[in-house]
């Protein structure tokens, strides 16, 4: 467990990997996060951080806590798109916060996204539905993550995260859910 700090306040207490937090609204501005471990009397001593983070106006973000490809602690700042998708069809994004190479990520055991690394995302546009997604080493079929079915809603960013570790055994995924317009 971690605590995460934003400009020196705690404002998450006792956080787990591999779970999504409540959403918090923040003025535009520049912001100092620090995560630090579990109980940390302040966030002098983080763990990660501290990471200068730019908000804008009418945006919305997903600030992750994870490992680079090399297994390093770190963070990111995602901006979730938020625009429609289009009539019948929900948005499925895809981002790769996990110590491992390059991925494939399956869709129905077919490759629909290809050479995915570490720290980025891929983003599909897809009918509503069910799919049965899984992730793979690059360039292979052989699930490393999954399958799992994934479902893909109207008016719905559906936000799928490969996270932890290869070489520990501890790939998972975390998914989160973004309304769109």
């Amino acid at each position: 467990m971690v605590d995460v700090y934003v400009d020196n306040t705690k404002v998450i207490d006792d956080f787990e990997p591999g779970t999504l937090t409540k959403t918090f609204r923040i003025p535009a501005g520049s912001y100092t996060l620090a995560i630090t471990a579990a109980d940390a009397p302040d966030a002098s001593a983080p763990v990660i951080g501290p990471v200068d983070l730019v908000v804008a106006s009418g945006m919305n973000y997903t600030a992750v806590a994870h490992l680079s490809e090399a297994g390093v602690p770190t963070a990111a700042l995602f901006t979730n798109d938020t625009s429609a998708p289009g009539a019948g069809q929900g948005r499925l994004t895809v981002r790769h916060v996990a110590a491992a190479p390059a991925v494939d990520v399956l869709a129905n055991g077919a490759p629909a996204i290809t050479g995915l690394t570490n720290p980025n995302e891929s983003v599909l546009v897809l009918p509503v539905g069910t799919i049965s997604a899984a992730v793979a080493a690059a360039g292979t079929t052989a699930a490393l993550i999954g399958p799992a079915d994934v479902v893909i809603a109207k008016r719905t960013n559906t936000i799928v995260y490969a996270w932890g570790s290869l070489a520990d055994g501890t790939l998972a995924l975390a998914v989160q859910t973004v309304a769109t317009k």
